[in-house]
C-alpha cells in the first residue's frame, strides 16, 4: 500500500509539473526550422502563420532555415532538439517520403509528432497545348501507343511531382520516360516548347500558362474540382481510383515526446491564426488552400502518407540520388 501511494504521489507531481510547463509555454522565443532555402514557399508559408502566432503570444518565433539534402539536414537537426515545444519544424511531403527513399536515413517519420496542419496546394496534370490529347484517357492511349517515348518532367527523384507521376503511370499501366530537372523553373520552358510531354504542376505554377493557352489541364489531383478551374475534371472523374488523389501538404511538427498540452496549445494558436483575414490573404497568394484541424488528425495524415508513399517507392524501386 505504501509503494502504491508513493507511485501515485509521484504521478500526481509529474502531471502537475507538465501542466505548469504547458501553462507557462512559451516563456521564451520559439524556433521553427525550415529545411529548405530562404525565400522558398516553405519559408513564406511558415512566416505567414508564425508572424500572427508570435504577435498573439508576445514571444518571437524565430524562423531558422536549414536547407540541404532535400530537407534531410533540417529534419535531422529538428529531430535532435529537446522535445519541449521550443523547436518545431515546418514539414511537407518530404517528411513522409525521404526515409522511404533512403534506407540509411538518419531520421524516421515517427521521430516527429504532428502539431498543426496549415494547408495544401492542389496539383494539375498538364501537357503542352500542341500535344494532341485533351483528357487523361487520351494521354494514356497516346502513351500506350508510344511506350517509353512520352516524356514526363519532374524536379528530382523522390520529389512530390516525381512520385505523383509514378503513381499515375502505375495506375494507368503506361511507360513514361521520366526526365529529372534540378527545379520546376528549369523544367517548365521545356514543357512549354513541347520537348516534354507531361508534368504535374501546382495550380499556382500552372495558372499563368493555362491562361495564356500554352498548357492544357487534363485533370486536377484533388477530391473535388477547383473553383478557378471548374471545367477540369478530377483524377477520379477521369477514371482513376481515389488513391490517385495526392495533395502537397504543409504543417508544423515537433520532436516525438513533446508534451501533448504544448502540442495542443500550439495547434490552437495556429488554428486561430488561420482564421485571420491577413493570414488567409497571404496564404492564398501562395496558392495554399487552408486546412486545419486537431493535432491528432494531422499526425494520422503524416502516418498514412508515410505508408502510402513507402509502397510507391518500393513498387518502383526508387532510391535517393
Amino acid at each position: 500500500m505504501k509503494l502504491t501511494s508513493t507511485l501515485l504521489f509521484t504521478a500526481v507531481l509529474a502531471l502537475g509539473a507538465a501542466t505548469a510547463q504547458s501553462q507557462e509555454y512559451p516563456s521564451k522565443p520559439v524556433r521553427v526550422v525550415v529545411p529548405f532555402p530562404p525565400g522558398g514557399i516553405l519559408e513564406l508559408i511558415t512566416r505567414a502563420v508564425t508572424d500572427k502566432v508570435g504577435a498573439s503570444w508576445g514571444q518571437p518565433i524565430i524562423i531558422e532555415p536549414r536547407p540541404g539534402a532535400s530537407g534531410n539536414l533540417g529534419a535531422q537537426f529538428a529531430r535532435s532538439a529537446p522535445p519541449d515545444g521550443y523547436t518545431l519544424m515546418m514539414a511537407a511531403i518530404f517528411l513522409a517520403t525521404n526515409p522511404a527513399l533512403d534506407v540509411n536515413s538518419r531520421y524516421k517519420t515517427t521521430d516527429f509528432v504532428g502539431v498543426a496542419l496549415v494547408g495544401m496546394t492542389p496539383n494539375v496534370f498538364v501537357v503542352p497545348a500542341t500535344l494532341p490529347v485533351s483528357s487523361l484517357k487520351e494521354l494514356v492511349a497516346y502513351a500506350k501507343a508510344r511506350p517509353g517515348k512520352v516524356t514526363a518532367g519532374h524536379p528530382g527523384t523522390g520529389t512530390f511531382g516525381h512520385l505523383c507521376t509514378l503513381l499515375f503511370a502505375g495506375h494507368a499501366g503506361i511507360d513514361l520516360l521520366a526526365v529529372p530537372y534540378k527545379s520546376l523553373p528549369q523544367a517548365v520552358p521545356d514543357l512549354l516548347s513541347g520537348e516534354l510531354s507531361f508534368m504535374v504542376l501546382t495550380r499556382t505554377f500552372a495558372a499563368a500558362h493555362l491562361r495564356s493557352g500554352k498548357l492544357k489541364a487534363l485533370a486536377v489531383d484533388t477530391p473535388a474540382r477547383l473553383h478557378d478551374l471548374p471545367d477540369v475534371p478530377t483524377v477520379v472523374e477521369s477514371g482513376f481510383p481515389p488513391e490517385m488523389v495526392a495533395i502537397q501538404w504543409f504543417g508544423f511538427v515537433a520532436p516525438a515526446g513533446t508534451p501533448g498540452e504544448i502540442v495542443r496549445r500550439f495547434n490552437g494558436e495556429v488554428g486561430k491564426a488561420l482564421q485571420s483575414r491577413e493570414v488567409i490573404d497571404r496564404l492564398e497568394k501562395l496558392g495554399v488552400a487552408i486546412a486545419s484541424g486537431p493535432a491528432e488528425q494531422f499526425d494520422a495524415l503524416i502516418r498514412s502518407e508515410s505508408e502510402r508513399w513507402a509502397r510507391v517507392v518500393k513498387e518502383r524501386n526508387l532510391k535517393a540520388e
